[in-house]
């Protein structure tokens, strides 16, 4: 036989590799030491070192290639409604835990904690993103359980272990635990109001920190091999309200929470999402009766957060995937960089990473400065859920665009691109849909009129903001208390108008003048449609600066 090719394979292009995702990254390095964590940059350049290993990107490869299963009985026939995650998932599970990104900020709190934190969060999800979903609701759970003094005692140890525990076992026989969440229902999504679940004192009266029975269902229920999960309940003809349902109870046997069948999701395919069923299920009343939807809500003004920060994640991962693959592929005579069209999709790519990087991180640093600073609370009030309603959309389209830079490759399952893109999705649904966050925004501007006073006057006093762009948005807001279907519109330009602000304070000049010609006075676009971005070969090189 003779050893012979068709063909030599030249001008393709190797996953990125082998770098430091902090290191690389220097807008969200800038916004770490302003924002008042520099006291982190050595652990986030440790971090970033190992997430950038060829390892760490197999772990996340296999996590969603090997998807967890349900096994609702043992060999013997013996209910156990268990999961099955493959070894790669509690890998990076362990590594979640030791970093500390479930608890940090609550359990060694300190100025900068949240921001570490936060910083810590997108370079995770660059990596993976399925796992961030336990992870997040475990950090956001904390403030609610810490209030219940029948609860916290006996879970502040295992909330805040740094050991990761897989088993599936009693509470008391475990080094860590997770927390999840079961809200909605098949005839309510959004609408959890419509919760028809029902909770029955188990004795006795009943009332706050009492034991309960469920019955009922959750249409998603949210890791469901979590320890505990914070669920919605109606007793009697009440409004719904939160009870803590444990998957192990006190005398060693399992509740009665049944996993009727995984959720066949779009994204997020690393992370398991089930239907269950409660048949009596044992649950201990969280806060006040018929207040539950006031409760969760307090729990996802985190989750918001890190819907924010997880799409800010995305957006780094695809622009650096862009960007690699386009100072490496040649076309026409020249690498792909270098053509004018697609200089201006790049541009205008690291323009939306580099904004949204500042958003996150501004954001997470409100959290540090809650208590007595007005403008930290209508940042958290107001902007959190607008930026949930933005940052997470734009994901969606810029990821796009960034399969595009890569062309037939991109889209093709062996490179990282198509996950990137069906990740981008969940962030925008998840805890509230573009419609529920922004009029959550209009719910602000009109119940909590102080919040929208401390976030225009700090708008009015930043010197780079165009005044006529600040006057259109006082008439915005004033229009669409009257009108909801302006809620949209209010949302996505108050998030352009503090993008701008922190850009034009902290950016480089280019970076700032790019952002604001192509962003303010705009409803929306198609990324590169802008033409020329001013010095686009600068941007680029501050985006990745990798050769």
């Amino acid at each position: 036989m003779h050893d012979w090719t068709t063909h030599d394979v030249d001008n393709v292009v190797d996953a990125p590799t082998g770098y430091n995702l902090y290191d690389t990254d220097l807008a969200l390095r800038e916004a770490v030491l302003r924002e008042g964590a520099a006291w982190a940059d050595d652990t986030l350049h440790g971090i970033g070192a190992e997430l950038g290993q060829p390892r760490q990107g197999e772990l996340a490869r296999l996590a969603n290639a090997c998807e967890p299963q349900a096994q609702p009985y043992d060999a013997q026939g013996r209910r156990v409604d268990r999961l099955q995650f493959h070894p790669a998932w509690h890998e990076l599970m362990r590594d979640i835990w030791r970093r500390g990104l479930h608890c940090s900020a609550w359990a060694q709190p300190r100025d900068g904690g949240f921001v570490a934190r936060a910083a810590a969060f997108v370079l995770q999800g660059q990596l993976e993103a399925g796992t961030l979903c336990p992870t997040t609701m475990t950090f956001a759970a904390v403030p609610l359980l810490r209030e219940q003094p029948g609860l916290w005692p006996h879970l502040q140890e295992h909330l805040f272990s740094a050991d990761y525990d897989a088993a599936d076992a009693p509470l008391e026989s475990k080094r860590g635990m997770l927390v999840g969440m079961g809200l909605t229902e098949k005839q309510g999504g959004s609408d959890l109001r419509a919760a028809s679940t029902r909770a029955r004192p188990a004795q006795g009266p009943g009332g706050p920190g009492q034991a309960y029975a469920l019955v009922g269902h959750k249409w998603f229920f949210s890791a469901p091999q979590a320890d505990a999960h914070l669920v919605l309940a109606r007793v009697a003809e009440d409004t719904p309200s939160c009870f803590y349902v444990p998957r192990w109870l006190a005398d060693g046997r399992r509740n009665a929470v049944r996993v009727r069948r995984l959720k066949d999701k779009l994204g997020n395919r690393s992370n398991a999402s089930a239907e269950v069923e409660f048949e009596d299920a044992w649950g201990v009343l969280v806060g006040e009766p018929g207040r539950g939807i006031p409760t969760l809500l307090r729990m996802a003004h985190y989750t918001r957060m890190d819907n924010v920060l997880g799409s800010t994640a995305l957006l780094r991962a695809g622009l650096v995937q862009a960007l690699h693959h386009a100072r490496r592929r040649r076309a026409f005579g020249k690498a792909l960089e270098e053509h004018a069209p697609m200089q201006a999709v790049l541009a205008d790519l690291a323009l939306e990473v580099e904004a949204a990087t500042a958003l996150a991180l501004r954001l997470a640093s409100s959290f540090d400065r809650s208590g007595g600073d007005p403008l930290a609370a209508a940042l958290q009030r107001v902007l959190v859920p607008a930026a949930k309603f933005w940052v997470c959309k734009r994901a969606v389209a810029a990821l796009a665009e960034c399969m595009e830079v890569l062309g037939g490759n991109g889209y093709v399952e062996e490179q990282v691109m198509p996950r990137l893109l069906r990740e981008a999705p969940v962030n925008s649904i998840w805890e509230g849909s573009g419609n529920v966050v922004a009029l959550d925004v209009l719910r602000a501007l009109r119940s909590e009129p102080e919040a929208m006073l401390a976030l225009r006057e700090w708008l009015h006093a930043q010197p780079g903001l165009p005044r006529q762009a600040l006057h259109d948005l006082d008439a915005l807001c004033a229009r669409a208390l009257q009108d909801t279907s302006l809620a949209r519109l209010v949302a996505q330009q108050l998030v352009l108008l503090v993008q701008t602000a922190l850009l034009q304070a902290h950016a480089p000049q280019p970076v700032a003048d790019a952002f604001c010609a192509t962003r303010l006075g705009r409803g929306g676009f198609v990324f590169g449609a802008s033409g020329a971005i001013g010095d686009a070969a600068q941007l680029l090189r501050r985006a990745w600066p990798m050769d």
